[in-house]
């Protein structure tokens, strides 16, 4: 008997060792939309040999798995519509449901892209809530880098509809991409968020292609190796720990428990808020605001706003705990919960650590307590006492931003699943080498149409916006630069670009008005993607400069019926420069559709720069539709 129980033990675990169920990827999943009017490559995995079917519409699809298990079907193409389910079955049987056919968009980049709508929730109020669709959804692919070769899957994730709360996840720009474009088609649209804050265009493109660009090819092949991967990191974690440790054990505010002081302990020390510190030097600094509130004010819900705070801080509002931020880039907003405000004077205070860059408090950002609508504003002069002073901590050593590692991680899994296009904000991370970025996007478009085996596959990008400080003059400018590379990108074929120079912040890398820049990224798609060839589509774009005298006639793409500034005043932040390249600011005179240029005292003018600039305070040329012109550089070919 016990010969027998083992034999067949023995077997049955033979039989599940060469019979696997099927699997699918994480994209085929419940909600999924599959683009519309393209045949649909699904794919999975079973065991080598086995045969998997789809039913779908009461017809019958089926494979063979190859030696590696692996499978694939095709769907003809299918109109837009649904929902739909798919049933699969080889050993096991798979339903996915509530399937949708519609345009699929991929929305790559770093952090501008990755954006979630909750960050603009204050900046446009109910409006994402209006725009609330569940024919629009979101699959956010999980960060993942691999640098030894492309995954197969992604590490995770699900389709979310843009409603209720998964709709605070969504990103924002894409969101309101996606929402004009379904007021305007009524399909399902499907977004495919694959971004990942801070990462430069060659952490997106794969080893082959990398070859082109010898420092980032070796900085990949260094980052293969496990055991640098594993000291990189060990030591990041040791360096913060150690610092973390050194400045908790430093800080008296940490032993005295300065948030538990108010009225009783003066400071003597007062700063005006918003501001950066006037001290230079690392560290910890206690703030503390004292807020005289009534009976009623005390019992409404409150909302403490911080704006944004460089690096981190640790909020406690009458001595009790209220939340913290571990970095400087989101805004700071608490909810309070009931109870923690009482009649009469309540006490804010705020522990900043500044553990690299110049702390202090963001200007030109909210900082106010809100009651149920009413806010008490924060702005003015708040007490402090400085805690432990420390040395900068070492730089971290990000290694989910080398090269190849995001290409393989977040974009190959990706190429099977049909698109309409690609949406793409990023650059950011590349200004430090503008001439390099326009290389290496035009290496990045054609390697994702080509492994896609979709040469024209329509492909979008935003500008970067302005930022940094408002420059009154035109000046030398890496961001400049880098604008003018992703202007000489629509030299590919099938892309568009959305301009983006008004819509920035000069003190948040990350700007607000993700709605502006979403829609006038669905205005390219309408034009590149969607047919409506005659569109105005974006602002006034450099097409030729002619010299003509001592004077340089600029002419433009998409002027519309006509340039205009957008103040009535001449047209701002223009350069003209002769053959020694020294730019001096420039009269101009608009002329229709083209832009007048000239200095009198260059008498054979050769190149024109407008809006050049990180931040070009009064750049104002648009079109007739309002629109802006894109920032340029343009020289009379000789």
């Amino acid at each position: 008997m016990f010969n027998r129980l083992a034999l067949f033990l023995t077997l049955l675990t033979a039989f599940l060792q060469t019979s696997a169920q099927i699997r699918l990827p994480c994209l085929i999943s419940d909600g999924m939309i599959l683009q519309r009017d393209k045949p649909a490559r699904l794919w999975g995995y079973a065991s080598p040999g086995e045969k998997v079917s789809l039913v779908f519409k009461k017809t019958t699809y089926t494979a063979i798995t190859g030696k590696d298990g692996k499978w694939m079907l095709t769907l003809p193409a299918q109109p837009a519509g649904g929902p739909f389910e798919l049933s699969f079955s080889g050993t096991n049987n798979i339903v996915v449901k509530d399937v949708l056919f519609g345009d699929v968009w991929i929305c790559a980049g770093q952090s501008n892209m990755e954006l979630p709508l909750y960050r603009v929730q204050d900046f446009y109020g109910s409006l994402p809530a209006q725009l609330a669709n569940p024919a629009i959804r979101q699959f956010e692919v999980p960060d993942r880098y691999n640098f030894k070769k492309p995954e197969e899957d992604l590490a995770g994730g699900s389709w979310q509809k843009a409603q209720g709360p998964s709709l605070n996840a969504f990103t924002a720009v894409g969101f309101f991409f996606a929402a004009d474009l379904y007021k305007r088609y009524r399909v399902p649209i499907g977004l495919i968020n694959t971004a990942l804050g801070g990462s430069p265009a060659e952490a997106w493109i794969s080893e082959t292609e990398l070859k082109a660009f010898p420092k980032p090819y070796e900085e990949l092949q260094r980052f293969k190796n496990d055991s640098l991967i594993d000291a990189v990191e060990t030591a990041n974690t040791a360096n913060q720990r150690e610092w973390s440790a050194l400045l908790y054990a430093a800080d008296p505010g940490i032993k005295g428990q300065w948030q538990n002081e108010w009225s009783t302990t003066p400071w003597a020390d007062s700063i005006e808020v918003p501001g950066y510190f006037p001290w230079k030097g690392n560290g910890s600094t206690w703030f503390r605001k004292q807020l005289y509130l009534s009976a009623a004010q005390a019992n409404k819900p409150a909302r403490l706003i911080l704006g944004r705070i460089v690096d981190a801080d640790s909020v406690f509002v009458n001595g009790r705990f209220a939340g913290t931020t571990g970095y400087q880039y989101p805004p700071r907003r608490y909810e309070l919960p009931q109870g923690l405000l009482k009649e009469g004077w309540n006490t804010i205070t705020v522990r900043i650590i500044n553990s690299g860059a110049k702390g202090g408090w963001i200007p030109d950002k909210p900082y106010a307590l809100v009651l149920d609508g009413d806010s008490l504003q924060l702005r003015g002069y708040w007490q402090y006492r400085r805690g432990a002073e420390m040395q900068p901590i070492a730089p971290q050593v990000f290694v989910r931003w080398k090269p190849g590692g995001l290409y393989n991680g977040m974009i190959a899994p990706l190429e099977r699943y049909a698109a309409k296009g690609v949406i793409w904000y990023q650059g950011e991370a590349n200004t430090g080498k503008p001439a390099e970025y326009r290389e290496l996007m035009k290496t990045l478009i054609a390697e994702w149409r080509r492994r896609r085996n979709e040469p024209a596959m329509p492909f979008l990008f935003v500008q970067l916006a302005n930022y940094m400080e408002a420059k009154p003059a035109p000046s030398e400018s890496n961001w400049a630069a880098t604008r003018q590379s992703q202007l000489e990108t629509l030299e590919i074929p099938n892309t568009g670009m959305a301009v983006a120079i008004d819509l920035g912040e000069w003190n948040d890398i990350h700007p607000l008005r993700k709605r502006e820049v979403g829609e006038r990224l669905a205005l390219e798609a309408r034009r590149v993607a969607y047919g409506e060839k005659k569109l105005l589509s974006s602002g006034p774009l450099p097409l030729s400069v002619t010299r003509k005298g001592n004077h340089l006639w600029v002419n433009f793409d998409r002027a519309g019926k006509g340039l205009r500034t957008t103040d009535g005043k001449i047209v701002g932040y223009v350069t003209v420069a002769g053959a020694d390249g020294r730019f001096v600011v420039a009269e101009t005179s608009i002329r229709g559709k083209q832009l007048e240029v000239w200095h009198p005292a260059i008498s054979l003018p050769v190149t024109v720069r407008y809006a050049w600039a990180d931040n070009p305070a009064g750049a104002n040329l648009v079109n007739d539709q309002g629109l802006p012109a894109s920032p340029f550089t343009i020289s009379v070919k000789e």
